[in-house]
């Protein structure tokens, strides 16, 4: 079947970014907002009692939060797509004005359920319109009992737009105007986006072509590292004074608290990976090997492997979805009718052009209880386990599009349990489909990018996160420091396995320049792990189990993850042979491309 791959924006608001439907629904979310605060400011929260009151300031809550939502996702969309579409940057503006307002109201909101005595709350959740959103209620006053005065609080929600998440902007700004030259073998010198160079940097076949773009890849963002390093410093300084003045304790309270998660549960997943990192280390020794080099460099880790005269396995776009399409039908009909309708209603971005920002997402528009994804497909295997990924992230929104606005609400750790579940799927079914062993030596490699990337640069992201919060507490880091922190962690994590490393790669990465979620770096590796222990249980219970996996996501919004564990999985997550059980798992592909690629080159 034919597939478009790029997004119908037409069918969100006409006009791009200067439409005028975008700028009529923005005065309406004005407008709605100053009847909430109307209303939150008539609201007397002091007896607790009144079940109904608090019901439709929530309701108007969802629907101010949706009507923004759209917008603000529509403009997001457009200017990833469209980096070069300068009155983005005007209307990403006033939408973050508005949200601004909100954040602020939403202060006021928290204070009042805080204000209510705890025999009154008790009552107030145990009506019956209130009770199946008792978890998130409890966690917003849990949260609000941080806060600081009502006028701190507002100044707080003024200053973020100019502060924290303009320094988050500012990052995208200038990434999106640098270039990174590449010289072709015909000598012709073109100038490639961050996006393009750094698909083609990882990706393509030729190890001299990687090397090249490797070394103008750390001098471009060497060359603006001081402007990256004050963004960063900056972010994490505003982040940091926040925490202090909210009464957290470290750094690490806020992301722990964001993903429902306990620190017990994160050293004991790290704790696991260590152990059993050596398995991983030695698939790239092997891989060195393979590849002709004694080390792998840093641009060589994902770099495609083909024995012989295989060539690297190559997708269109259209043959990637009949593929996703094909392999999720052995899954479940649920996961197979989503992704047709998802994939013939072009929620997909995925045209390989210039101009687009580099990465892959899933966003939500939600006035349409629908998703959309951005990526940039090139037609490697890993690009269709990106887009499987993708979706994976979409059909966790959409089995949860009919709970309570409040119980929608799952964070980044389990959000990446759906996505990797359903890359899991497609990485399995490429190597299944292999027609020889050297087919299936390089679908392996490309499977095992996956686990390299989970347990080793992931890995190092989180150390140097770490590392670089506990000295920024301390006071500006310089983009020296942050470059000897960054090499030390990828040390660290990689041991003495690669011949060279990646410097400024704090700054070539965009997730440690997010602001609304801290430490954007561990809940990939838990989602990860915690899929594998679900694909486990699917292997062996195949009947029916897409039933039980959709109930597991509809709790994902509602539960901490080792409640959620428990009762779905049966299992300790803050035990480490809860993660090791899933390391070993991923260590058989390890076994299994070794003994592959030495038969073959005996």
């Amino acid at each position: 079947m034919n597939y478009n791959g790029t997004w119908d924006l037409e069918s969100i608001f006409k006009g791009g970014t200067q439409s005028e439907e975008v700028q009529t629904q923005l005065a309406s979310v004005k407008e709605d907002i100053a009847r909430y605060a109307d209303q939150l400011k008539a609201w007397d929260s002091d007896s607790g009692t009144d079940a109904s009151a608090l019901q439709q300031l929530l309701k108007q809550q969802e629907v101010i939060g949706n009507s923004l939502g759209q917008v603000g996702t529509f403009i997001n969309m457009w200017h990833d797509a469209f980096m070069n579409d300068e009155h983005a940057s005007v209307v990403k503006g006033q939408v973050m004005e508005l949200r601004s307002e909100i954040q602020q109201l939403s202060t006021i909101f928290t204070k009042k359920l805080v204000a209510i005595s705890d025999n009154h709350w008790s009552n107030l959740l145990n009506d019956a319109s209130l009770k199946e959103i008792s978890f998130s209620l409890d966690e917003i006053r849990e949260q609000g009992k941080r806060l600081l005065s009502e006028d701190e609080e507002k100044l707080i929600a003024k200053l973020n737009k100019d502060g924290i998440a303009a320094w988050s902007d500012l990052y995208n700004t200038v990434g999106s105007i640098m270039t990174v030259p590449f010289t072709d073998k015909d000598g012709k010198t073109t100038e490639l986006s961050i996006g393009q160079a750094m698909n083609k940097m990882y990706a393509d076949p030729d190890a001299a072509v990687r090397a090249e773009l490797f070394e103008d890849w750390e001098k471009v963002w060497s060359k603006n590292g001081p402007v990256f390093a004050d963004i960063l410093n900056h972010l994490a300084g505003y982040r940091l004074t926040l925490q202090d003045a909210h009464g957290r304790k470290g750094h690490l309270e806020e992301p722990l608290e964001y993903n429902r998660m306990t620190e017990e549960t994160l050293r004991a997943m790290w704790s696991a990976v260590d152990a059993q990192k050596q398995t991983f280390l030695d698939y790239l020794a092997q891989k060195a090997t393979l590849l002709g080099m004694d080390k792998l460099g840093w641009q060589d880790v994902d770099a495609p492997v083909a024995l012989g005269n295989t060539k690297p396995t190559r997708f269109t776009y259209d043959e990637a979805c009949d593929f996703i399409i094909e392999n999720f039908t052995s899954f479940g009909p649920k996961l197979t009718d989503f992704t047709k309708h998802a994939l013939e209603n072009r929620w997909v971005e995925a045209e390989d052009r210039a101009n687009k920002r580099p990465g892959g997402y899933c966003t939500s528009l939600p006035e349409f209880k629908e998703s959309r994804i951005f990526m940039t497909f090139t037609g490697s295997p890993s690009d269709t386990s990106t887009l499987a990924h993708e979706l994976g992230h979409a059909f966790h929104s959409h089995v949860m599009n009919d709970l309570p606005e409040l119980n929608q609400g799952y964070a980044m750790n389990v959000a990446e349990t759906a996505s990797t579940f359903a890359e899991t799927i497609i990485a399995d079914a490429t190597v299944k489909n292999a027609a020889t062993d050297e087919e299936k030596v390089s679908l392996l490699a490309n499977k095992l990018e996956g686990a390299t990337a989970m347990f080793l640069n992931i890995r190092a992201r989180f150390l140097f996160e770490d590392s670089f919060y506990t000295e920024r507490a301390k006071g500006i880091v310089s983009e020296k420091r942050l470059n000897e922190l960054m090499v030390d962690a990828q040390k660290e994590a990689f041991g003495d396995t690669l011949s060279s490393y990646h410097p400024h790669f704090w700054a070539a990465k965009l997730h440690f320049f997010i602001d609304r979620v801290p430490f954007y770096n561990f809940p990939y590796t838990f989602g990860y792990l915690f899929s594998l222990g679900i694909y486990a249980e699917y292997l062996k219970h195949p009947e029916g189990f897409e039933e039980k996996y959709i109930a597991l996501l509809r709790d994902t919004g509602s539960m901490k993850v080792e409640d959620l564990a428990k009762k779905h999985l049966d299992v300790d997550v803050t035990k480490e042979d809860f993660w090791a059980a899933g390391i070993e798992l991923v260590g058989k592909d390890v076994e299994e491309f070794v003994e592959l690629t030495t038969k073959l080159q005996n």
